[in-house]
Order: C-alpha cells, then sequence, then structure tokens
C-alpha cells in the first residue's frame, strides 16, 4: 500500500478553503476544496473522501495536484477532443453557403438538402462526413429548416429601402395641397381572398407526424378590403364579391368616415389597377393614396394582418355558401378591431411616421 500523501501548502487554512467553496460555482472544484478543507481539520483520508462523494485514491491525486498548484489545481481538465473536420474559416464559409443557396447550373441542385451539402464539403473541402454530422455542424452555425418567404423576380430591394428612408419627405410632397397644421394619419391597405379553397396553419403534434387539416377544394369566395391605422389601433373594411375599382371606392367611402375629424389619411396602398387614380376610382377629399414601390408586399403591413387572420380565423374552415363566407370575413375583422393593440402589435412600422 503506498504511502499516505501530506498536504505542503500551507497559504490556506480549513476555513479558508470552506469560505472559498461556499463562493465557488463549479460543484466538482468544491467538492475537492470542502476535502482538503476535512484532513486540514483531521480528518481521516478515508472519511473526507466519502464526504465529499470520492475514493481515496482518487482524493490523494488531487491532494498530489493541490500541493503542486494550489487551488487552480483543483480544477478539472478537459482534454482538447480530435481534431475538427473543419476550420473555422471553413466552417463560416460552409455557413454563408448554405444562407446563400446553391446555384442550380454547378449544383444541380435547387436547394441544400444534408445528403447534397456532404457531397459539396467533399468537393471544396475534401473531407467526406456522415449526413447526420452536416446536420449537428448546421444546429451549430445555429440554422434551422425555415419555409421560405416568396418573392417577385422584379422586386427591388433598394427601392424598397429607399421608400422607407425618404418616407417622411415623400409624403410631404405627396400631401403638399394639404392645409398646414393638418394632422397625418398613415393608413396600410390591401384585400384578401377568402373563400372555400382554403389556407392551412401551423399546429402543435407529435415528433414525426403529419396531422391532417381539412380543406375545401371549391371555390366560392368573397373578397375583404381592409385598411388599418397602428397609431390610432382602428381599421375600415367592405366585403365584396370581386377585386374591383367598384370595391375600393365603397372602402375609400367607409374610410373617409373612420379617419379623425379634421385630419388627413395618407394610404398606402400596393399599385393594383384598381388603385390607379382614374375616372372609376372616387378618392374622397380626406384621403391621399400613396402608392408603394412595386412587387413589395414586405411594406405593406397589411399583409401581416391576413395572415393573422387566416392562421388563427379563416383556416380548417369549410363554408357551404357564399352568405356563410361572408359572416366568416365579418367575425374574423371584428375581432381583430376589437383589439386596438393588436392591430398596433401587427401593424406599427418603425419607417412609416411623418412629422407633417
Amino acid at each position: 500500500m503506498g504511502q499516505a500523501i501530506g498536504i505542503t501548502r500551507t497559504e490556506h487554512t480549513a476555513a479558508e478553503l470552506r469560505q472559498l467553496a461556499a463562493k465557488g460555482g463549479n460543484g466538482a472544484q468544491v467538492r475537492r476544496l470542502l476535502a482538503i478543507a476535512l484532513i486540514l481539520e483531521g480528518r481521516s483520508r478515508t472519511e473526507a473522501a466519502e464526504l465529499c462523494g470520492m475514493d481515496r485514491q482518487t482524493l490523494r491525486d488531487w491532494v498530489h495536484r493541490y500541493n503542486a498548484v494550489g487551488i487552480a489545481g483543483l480544477q478539472s481538465r478537459h482534454g482538447k477532443g480530435p481534431e475538427p473536420f473543419l476550420t473555422d474559416a471553413q466552417m463560416t464559409e460552409l455557413k454563408q453557403m448554405v444562407i446563400e443557396g446553391p446555384d442550380p447550373k454547378t449544383a444541380k441542385v435547387v436547394r441544400w438538402r444534408c445528403v447534397d451539402l456532404r457531397d459539396e464539403v467533399e468537393r471544396r473541402f475534401g473531407m467526406r462526413v456522415n449526413e447526420r454530422t452536416i446536420g449537428k455542424w448546421l444546429r451549430k452555425l445555429r440554422l434551422t429548416r425555415l419555409q421560405p418567404r416568396p418573392f417577385h423576380p422584379k422586386k427591388d430591394a433598394a427601392a424598397q429601402e429607399a421608400f422607407k428612408r425618404n418616407f417622411d419627405s415623400c409624403l410631404k410632397q405627396i400631401l403638399v395641397s394639404t392645409t398646414p397644421g393638418t394632422s397625418i394619419e398613415v393608413w396600410f391597405q390591401d384585400e384578401a381572398r377568402v373563400g372555400q379553397k382554403g389556407t392551412h396553419a401551423y399546429v402543435w403534434a407529435p415528433i414525426g407526424s403529419r396531422p391532417p387539416m381539412v380543406r375545401d377544394n371549391r371555390h366560392d369566395s368573397a373578397y375583404l378590403y381592409g385598411a388599418i391605422c397602428p397609431a390610432r389601433g382602428v381599421g375600415a373594411a367592405v366585403i365584396m364579391p370581386a377585386a374591383n375599382a367598384e370595391g375600393m371606392n365603397q372602402l375609400l367611402k367607409e374610410l373617409s368616415t373612420q379617419v379623425s375629424p379634421g385630419a388627413h389619411a395618407a394610404l398606402l396602398c400596393d399599385q393594383a389597377g384598381w388603385h390607379q387614380l382614374g375616372s372609376k376610382l372616387k378618392v374622397p377629399d380626406n384621403i391621399t393614396l400613396v402608392p408603394l414601390p412595386p412587387y413589395s408586399p414586405e411594406l405593406n403591413s397589411m399583409e401581416n394582418v391576413w395572415q393573422y387572420l387566416r392562421a388563427n380565423k379563416l383556416c380548417a374552415r369549410v363554408w357551404d355558401t357564399y352568405e356563410v363566407i361572408v359572416q366568416a370575413c365579418k367575425d374574423a375583422w371584428n375581432f381583430l378591431i376589437d383589439d386596438p393593440d393588436r392591430i398596433r402589435s401587427i401593424g406599427t412600422r418603425e419607417w412609416a411616421r411623418v412629422s407633417v
């Protein structure tokens, strides 16, 4: 049997070691500090080891470490482990490659799967790994699978940024004819088709399952014309059988009654044909249409209102008649209007502010 090893360091008393253990955040190091404190107090090696959840030989090894290095020697040591397959620079390149997506001409795929990335990693970096390893790398890079948001190929991101950046000055030019001192309200407007050919929404379900959700295959529908003013938390809407200038005129008539007395509404809307100024469109005196850049649904917060209503009120439904569809539209819109805070939360855009 080996000879017992004594504690040779004298810079800390048992009481001081206990104080350090009380302040320590590492449980393993705390147990070692307490074990050495027990020995300094005169306890046997066997008793000290048992009280601190280790065997006698393990305590002997920690005494060696304490004698050699001090308290720092009681910290756990972890090996470096195997060398990573890819360097930090290569992992950064992999992340950028995934975010940008594949080039269909060179990669021969239109989206990255783990099996495709495995082959691409081998081609670029000369490293062959398992598909599961690719998945672990993607999670380590804080990447996950998401449903992309579609956009029109003619979308102009620079025009959108310029519109947001210069919104205040552009609005002043558009509203130059308004009476000085008139309060300006910013409204967002859009139409949504609601009908039997409905949509689906995300639901909670067991992992690995695909929960069923009813979807009608008929095509009878109505059009919900809506507009909201996030600053006031109010809105206006009409329900029409088609999307055209007649429906837009009905919405403008209703909206003009919802604008605050003495105020003027700047109505942001897309450039659909029935939104264009002409002989068929009758815009009330207290409303001015402000066209959004082409192909820019991201700028229109009414798009988010439709997404919310579809997911929470208008999906997983079967409507047998047009009248039932109209009633569903009424119920969904009234639900939204009864909650001004929800309108503000969904519709507020920091760039859509005006100082005039």
